[in-house]
C-alpha cells in the first residue's frame, strides 16, 4: 500500500502583496470636564485644653503653740487650702502634715462622737471635726486655742485627768463595775454576757461625751478652781434620777457645798456650747432643786431615808 500524498501548497510569493486588513480606528475618549466645586471655609481646629481642677481659697489659721518649759503660749500663722466641706480640724491635719509635723492636736473619731478634739475656735468652744470653716466668718484668720480650765500638755492638747476625776467625786465613774438593778435587768454580770434584745437595753444611758467644753466655757470655772463644773454636776443629777442601787447621801452632799450647785450662775454657757444636747445647765438646776427640798426638809426635822439619801 503506498504512502498517502501529501499535498503541500506552495509557498506565497514574495512579490505578491499580502491581504492587507482594515485598520480598525478608536472612537476618540469622551472629554469629562470636572468643574471645580466651591468648598465652605473650614474653621480651624482648636487643641482642647485639659479640664483645670480649681483652686481652692486659702485661709489663714492661727494656731496657739506651747510646748515644755515655754511660760506662755504664742501664736503661729498657717495659710490652708481649704474645700467647701473642710472642717477645722482638717485644717490642723493639713497643716501638721504638709507644714509643721511638730503640731500637737488631739482627734480620734472625726464624727463628734469621742469629744476629744475640743477646741476654741475664735474664742468659742467647739469640736474641730463639727466645725465646717464654711460657717466661720470669710476672709478672717481662724484662731484655734486648746480649751481653758485644764492643764496644758502641748500646742491644743491639754491634760483631761482633772476634770474625769470630778465624774469619780460625783458618783459616776470613768469605769463602772457591772451588777445592780439594770444590770440584772439585762442579764448583765460580772464576767457574764448582756442579753442586749430590746431597743431599751441597747439605746445610751448617758449622751454627754466627755469633751470638757462645757467646763471651759463656764465663767465661774475660770475664777474659780474649786467649782466643780457643769460636767460633773449634770452626771450627779443623772445618779440622782437613776440610782442604779447607789446610795444618794454622798452625791447631794456633794451638790450642796458651796463650790456646787449654789455657786453657779446660771449663765447657761455650759448648754450653749454642748456638742451633744446632754443641757448641762439644765440638770444642774434639776439637781439644785433637790438639794433644796431635802434642806427645806431637814430643816423641819425630817430625817434620811433607809438608802442614806439625804431629803
Amino acid at each position: 500500500m503506498s504512502p498517502r500524498a501529501v499535498r503541500r501548497r506552495p509557498p506565497a510569493d514574495p512579490a505578491e502583496p499580502a491581504e492587507s486588513a482594515e485598520a480598525v480606528q478608536p472612537e476618540p475618549a469622551a472629554t469629562v470636564v470636572v468643574e471645580p466645586v466651591e468648598s465652605a471655609p473650614v474653621a480651624p481646629v482648636e487643641a482642647v485644653q485639659p479640664e483645670q481642677t480649681p483652686v481652692p481659697p486659702t485661709t489663714r489659721f492661727r494656731v496657739s503653740r506651747r510646748k515644755k518649759g515655754d511660760s506662755k503660749p504664742h501664736f503661729d500663722d498657717f495659710d490652708v487650702a481649704v474645700e467647701s466641706c473642710s472642717t477645722v480640724l482638717d485644717a490642723l491635719i493639713a497643716i501638721r502634715r504638709d507644714q509643721d509635723p511638730s503640731l500637737v492636736v488631739r482627734h480620734s473619731c472625726m464624727h463628734a462622737s469621742c469629744g476629744t478634739c475640743g477646741v476654741r475656735v475664735n474664742g468659742r468652744e467647739s469640736l474641730a471635726c463639727d466645725t465646717p470653716i464654711a460657717s466661720l466668718p470669710p476672709g478672717k484668720p481662724v484662731k484655734v486655742e486648746p480649751i481653758a480650765g485644764q492643764r496644758p500638755v502641748a500646742d491644743l492638747a491639754t491634760d483631761m485627768i482633772d476634770f474625769y476625776a470630778r465624774f469619780e467625786a460625783a458618783g459616776m465613774p470613768q469605769v463602772r463595775a457591772a451588777g445592780g438593778p439594770v444590770a440584772a435587768q439585762f442579764g448583765v454580770g460580772v464576767g457574764g454576757t448582756a442579753a442586749l434584745d430590746s431597743a431599751h437595753a441597747q439605746s445610751r444611758f448617758e449622751n454627754c461625751i466627755e469633751c470638757g467644753l462645757c467646763l471651759s466655757a463656764c465663767p465661774i470655772s475660770r475664777t474659780n478652781r474649786d467649782f466643780i463644773g457643769p460636767a460633773a454636776l449634770a452626771a450627779a443629777a443623772r445618779v440622782v434620777a437613776e440610782p442604779r442601787g447607789l446610795a444618794l447621801g454622798p452625791v447631794l452632799a456633794l451638790a450642796a457645798e458651796p463650790d456646787s450647785v449654789w455657786r453657779c450662775r446660771s449663765a447657761m454657757e455650759c448648754s450653749v456650747v454642748c456638742p451633744a444636747g446632754v443641757e448641762p445647765a439644765v440638770a444642774l438646776l434639776e439637781l439644785r432643786r433637790h438639794v433644796a427640798v431635802g434642806a427645806v426638809k431637814r430643816m423641819f426635822g425630817r430625817r434620811g431615808g433607809p438608802r442614806g439619801d439625804a431629803i
